[in-house]
């Protein structure tokens, strides 16, 4: 597998694809193009990388913040946030790991 190989673009929902987990972690890929997301409320922590892309994540208390190809981010268990912008050229392409 190669985390840069893509379907055909754009894509009409996220593309989720689980690449490895067991009963402490969880390890997602997920491609965005354009797509938009609801609050999140995970219990678990989640730790991103934006392998390429851009998006922006706004907090519950109103906090937006930036993300661009490369940039990182632990997110902790509980803290309300969404994805309320993604690129689509090209497209964002997260690893992100649930622990």
């Amino acid at each position: 597998m190669n985390v840069f190989d893509f379907p055909e673009l754009p894509l009409k929902e996220e593309l989720t694809t689980i690449l490895t987990e067991n009963k402490n972690i969880r390890v997602e890929q997920i491609i965005s193009t354009g797509q938009v997301s609801d609050w999140f409320d995970q219990d678990k922590s989640e730790f991103l990388v934006l392998l390429d892309g851009n998006a922006k994540l706004e907090y519950e208390n109103g906090k937006i913040l930036t993300l661009i190809k490369g940039d990182t981010l632990l997110i902790d268990p509980h803290q309300k946030h969404r994805v309320i912008y993604t690129s689509s050229i090209p497209p964002c392409n997260w690893l992100c790991i649930f622990f």
